[in-house]
Protein backbone atom coordinates (compact mmCIF):
# COMPACT_ATOMS: atom_id res chain seq x y z
CA UNK A 1 0.00 0.00 0.00
CA UNK A 2 1.31 3.33 -0.86
CA UNK A 3 2.51 5.69 1.65
CA UNK A 4 2.80 9.47 2.70
CA UNK A 5 6.61 9.16 3.71
CA UNK A 6 7.46 12.16 5.47
CA UNK A 7 11.59 12.58 6.16
CA UNK A 8 14.29 14.88 7.48
CA UNK A 9 18.33 15.46 7.38
CA UNK A 10 19.41 13.18 10.54
CA UNK A 11 18.99 9.86 12.99
CA UNK A 12 15.68 8.81 14.31
CA UNK A 13 16.13 8.53 18.76
CA UNK A 14 13.26 7.62 20.16
CA UNK A 15 14.64 8.74 23.55
CA UNK A 16 18.27 7.82 24.32
CA UNK A 17 19.69 5.30 22.30
CA UNK A 18 21.21 4.43 19.21
CA UNK A 19 19.58 5.24 15.48
CA UNK A 20 19.20 1.52 14.88
CA UNK A 21 16.33 1.12 16.32
CA UNK A 22 14.71 -2.51 17.72
CA UNK A 23 11.23 -3.39 18.35
CA UNK A 24 12.37 -4.06 22.14
CA UNK A 25 14.10 -0.41 22.53
CA UNK A 26 11.50 1.30 20.60
CA UNK A 27 8.32 -0.55 23.25
CA UNK A 28 10.60 0.67 26.20
CA UNK A 29 9.66 4.31 25.33
CA UNK A 30 6.22 4.51 23.60
CA UNK A 31 5.03 2.18 26.30
CA UNK A 32 5.25 2.75 30.08
CA UNK A 33 4.67 0.17 31.53
CA UNK A 34 4.77 -4.14 30.68
CA UNK A 35 3.39 -4.77 27.20
CA UNK A 36 0.78 -6.16 26.71
CA UNK A 37 -1.01 -8.26 23.45
CA UNK A 38 -3.95 -7.11 22.46
CA UNK A 39 -6.34 -8.79 19.51
CA UNK A 40 -4.49 -7.96 16.50
CA UNK A 41 -2.91 -10.87 14.77
CA UNK A 42 -0.57 -10.62 11.39
CA UNK A 43 -3.64 -12.35 9.94
CA UNK A 44 -6.40 -10.16 11.05
CA UNK A 45 -3.86 -7.26 9.96
CA UNK A 46 -3.96 -8.83 6.36
CA UNK A 47 -7.13 -9.47 6.35
CA UNK A 48 -8.66 -6.60 7.49
CA UNK A 49 -6.55 -4.22 4.95
CA UNK A 50 -8.85 -5.75 2.11
CA UNK A 51 -12.32 -4.40 3.24
CA UNK A 52 -13.45 -1.08 1.74
CA UNK A 53 -11.78 1.96 3.30
CA UNK A 54 -14.17 4.77 5.15
CA UNK A 55 -15.03 8.00 2.41
CA UNK A 56 -13.83 9.77 5.03
CA UNK A 57 -10.07 8.35 5.67
CA UNK A 58 -8.23 11.77 4.96
CA UNK A 59 -9.89 13.25 7.65
CA UNK A 60 -9.26 10.57 10.08
CA UNK A 61 -5.29 10.53 9.06
CA UNK A 62 -4.89 14.07 9.20
CA UNK A 63 -3.96 14.41 12.57
CA UNK A 64 -1.54 11.66 12.79
CA UNK A 65 -0.01 12.79 9.62
CA UNK A 66 0.23 16.55 11.75
CA UNK A 67 1.78 15.28 14.74
CA UNK A 68 4.32 13.97 12.68
CA UNK A 69 4.73 17.09 11.26
CA UNK A 70 5.39 18.81 14.31
CA UNK A 71 7.50 15.88 16.06
CA UNK A 72 9.82 16.17 12.53
CA UNK A 73 9.93 20.18 13.64
CA UNK A 74 10.51 19.68 17.18
CA UNK A 75 13.32 17.72 16.48
CA UNK A 76 14.61 19.77 14.24
CA UNK A 77 14.75 22.93 16.11
CA UNK A 78 13.86 22.38 19.26
CA UNK A 79 17.22 22.71 21.46
CA UNK A 80 15.59 21.83 24.99
CA UNK A 81 13.20 19.41 25.93
CA UNK A 82 11.04 22.25 26.87
CA UNK A 83 10.85 24.06 23.73
CA UNK A 84 10.25 20.99 21.84
CA UNK A 85 7.22 20.64 24.00
CA UNK A 86 6.34 23.73 23.80
CA UNK A 87 6.13 23.02 19.79
CA UNK A 88 4.67 19.87 19.78
CA UNK A 89 1.85 20.37 22.35
CA UNK A 90 -0.37 21.61 20.11
CA UNK A 91 -0.63 18.89 18.01
CA UNK A 92 -0.93 16.67 20.57
CA UNK A 93 -3.88 18.34 21.75
CA UNK A 94 -5.30 18.45 18.27
CA UNK A 95 -4.65 14.30 17.70
CA UNK A 96 -5.11 12.52 20.50
CA UNK A 97 -8.69 12.14 22.63
CA UNK A 98 -6.19 12.35 25.76
CA UNK A 99 -9.24 12.29 28.52
CA UNK A 100 -10.59 8.91 26.60
CA UNK A 101 -7.48 7.40 26.78
CA UNK A 102 -6.66 7.99 30.04
CA UNK A 103 -10.02 6.75 31.49
CA UNK A 104 -9.26 4.19 29.75
CA UNK A 105 -5.47 3.68 31.24
CA UNK A 106 -6.80 3.93 35.01
CA UNK A 107 -9.92 1.96 33.84
CA UNK A 108 -13.27 0.90 36.11
CA UNK A 109 -11.71 3.14 39.08
CA UNK A 110 -12.01 6.26 36.83
CA UNK A 111 -15.76 6.42 37.25
CA UNK A 112 -15.77 7.11 41.03
CA UNK A 113 -12.98 9.70 40.59
CA UNK A 114 -14.10 13.35 41.92
CA UNK A 115 -14.58 16.23 39.11
CA UNK A 116 -11.49 17.75 40.64
CA UNK A 117 -9.51 14.32 40.70
CA UNK A 118 -10.12 14.06 36.76
CA UNK A 119 -9.24 17.45 36.13
CA UNK A 120 -6.01 17.05 37.63
CA UNK A 121 -5.33 13.67 36.49
CA UNK A 122 -6.08 15.38 33.31
CA UNK A 123 -3.47 17.81 33.33
CA UNK A 124 -0.55 15.26 34.45
CA UNK A 125 -1.47 13.31 31.75
CA UNK A 126 -1.52 15.81 29.44
CA UNK A 127 2.19 17.12 29.97
CA UNK A 128 3.21 13.67 30.79
CA UNK A 129 2.25 12.67 26.89
CA UNK A 130 3.68 16.03 25.48
CA UNK A 131 7.02 15.09 27.67
CA UNK A 132 7.18 12.07 26.67
CA UNK A 133 7.25 12.80 22.66
CA UNK A 134 9.84 15.95 23.58
CA UNK A 135 12.21 13.77 25.36
CA UNK A 136 11.83 10.85 22.57
CA UNK A 137 12.65 12.89 19.24
CA UNK A 138 15.91 14.72 20.24
CA UNK A 139 17.50 17.63 17.91
CA UNK A 140 19.20 16.45 14.85
CA UNK A 141 17.08 13.48 14.24
CA UNK A 142 17.83 11.65 11.08
CA UNK A 143 13.76 10.23 11.16
CA UNK A 144 11.44 8.49 8.73
CA UNK A 145 7.44 8.68 9.26
CA UNK A 146 5.34 6.56 6.78
CA UNK A 147 2.08 7.30 7.36
CA UNK A 148 -0.87 5.31 4.98
CA UNK A 149 -3.30 7.48 3.30
CA UNK A 150 -5.76 4.70 3.74
CA UNK A 151 -7.47 3.67 7.08
CA UNK A 152 -8.75 0.21 8.05
CA UNK A 153 -11.58 -0.84 10.13
CA UNK A 154 -10.60 -1.50 13.83
CA UNK A 155 -12.81 -4.57 14.94
CA UNK A 156 -14.16 -2.97 18.22
CA UNK A 157 -15.11 0.53 16.55
CA UNK A 158 -13.27 3.32 14.81
CA UNK A 159 -10.35 3.00 12.05
CA UNK A 160 -6.58 2.18 12.24
CA UNK A 161 -4.32 4.43 10.42
CA UNK A 162 -0.95 2.55 9.31
CA UNK A 163 2.08 4.34 10.04
CA UNK A 164 6.19 3.02 10.51
CA UNK A 165 9.15 5.39 12.24
CA UNK A 166 12.61 4.26 10.95
CA UNK A 167 16.21 5.58 10.63
CA UNK A 168 17.04 6.73 7.05
CA UNK A 169 20.28 4.43 7.91
CA UNK A 170 18.68 1.65 6.88
CA UNK A 171 17.20 1.19 10.61
CA UNK A 172 14.31 -1.34 10.42
CA UNK A 173 11.28 1.06 10.15
CA UNK A 174 8.21 -0.48 13.52
CA UNK A 175 5.10 -0.35 12.43
CA UNK A 176 3.19 1.95 14.89
CA UNK A 177 -0.71 2.17 14.17
CA UNK A 178 -3.19 4.37 15.75
CA UNK A 179 -6.66 3.71 16.48
CA UNK A 180 -8.52 6.85 15.64
CA UNK A 181 -12.39 7.35 17.18
CA UNK A 182 -14.48 10.22 15.64
CA UNK A 183 -16.69 12.28 18.38
CA UNK A 184 -17.76 15.52 18.16
CA UNK A 185 -14.67 17.04 17.85
CA UNK A 186 -13.33 14.98 14.93
CA UNK A 187 -11.02 11.95 14.19
CA UNK A 188 -9.03 11.39 17.36
CA UNK A 189 -5.86 8.57 18.69
CA UNK A 190 -7.96 6.88 21.32
CA UNK A 191 -5.05 3.97 21.63
CA UNK A 192 -1.45 3.35 20.05
CA UNK A 193 -0.20 0.35 18.88
CA UNK A 194 3.59 -0.86 18.42
CA UNK A 195 4.16 -3.58 15.85
CA UNK A 196 0.06 -3.72 15.29
CA UNK A 197 -0.67 -5.71 18.11
CA UNK A 198 1.38 -4.15 21.70
CA UNK A 199 -1.68 -1.32 23.11
CA UNK A 200 -0.54 1.55 24.77
CA UNK A 201 -3.56 1.71 26.73
CA UNK A 202 -2.86 -1.65 28.20
CA UNK A 203 0.51 -0.81 29.18
CA UNK A 204 -0.33 2.06 31.30
CA UNK A 205 -3.04 0.39 33.04
CA UNK A 206 -0.41 -2.11 34.48
CA UNK A 207 1.44 0.97 34.92
CA UNK A 208 -0.92 3.29 36.49
CA UNK A 209 -2.73 0.48 38.40
CA UNK A 210 0.27 0.30 41.07
CA UNK A 211 0.42 4.07 41.61
CA UNK A 212 -3.28 4.15 42.06
CA UNK A 213 -3.43 1.38 44.76
CA UNK A 214 -0.92 3.22 46.47
CA UNK A 215 -1.39 6.75 46.63
CA UNK A 216 -5.26 7.16 44.54
CA UNK A 217 -5.86 10.26 42.36
CA UNK A 218 -3.42 12.29 43.73
CA UNK A 219 -0.59 9.61 44.05
CA UNK A 220 -0.90 8.87 40.43
CA UNK A 221 -0.52 12.49 39.00
CA UNK A 222 2.36 12.68 41.39
CA UNK A 223 3.77 9.69 39.59
CA UNK A 224 2.99 11.17 36.28
CA UNK A 225 4.04 14.85 37.36
CA UNK A 226 7.73 12.91 38.34
CA UNK A 227 8.09 11.54 34.90
CA UNK A 228 7.25 14.53 33.16
CA UNK A 229 9.86 16.47 34.89
CA UNK A 230 12.52 13.32 34.28
CA UNK A 231 11.57 13.64 30.64
CA UNK A 232 11.81 17.97 30.59
CA UNK A 233 15.30 17.09 32.48
CA UNK A 234 18.32 17.87 29.48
Amino acid sequence: MPGIVYQDESTIMICRFSPKVTLSLLSSCLLVGPVALTAFSPAARADEATVAMPADSAAAVAPVAALYDALKAAQKAGKTAQQRATMIAPAVDHAFDLEAILRRSVGVRYNNLSPSDRARLLGSFRQFTIAHYAASFKPQAQAAFTVSPQTRPNPTGGVIVDTTIGGTDGAEAVPIDYIMTNSASGWRITDVLLNAHISQVAAQRSDFGGALSQGGANGLADHLDDKTAHFLHD
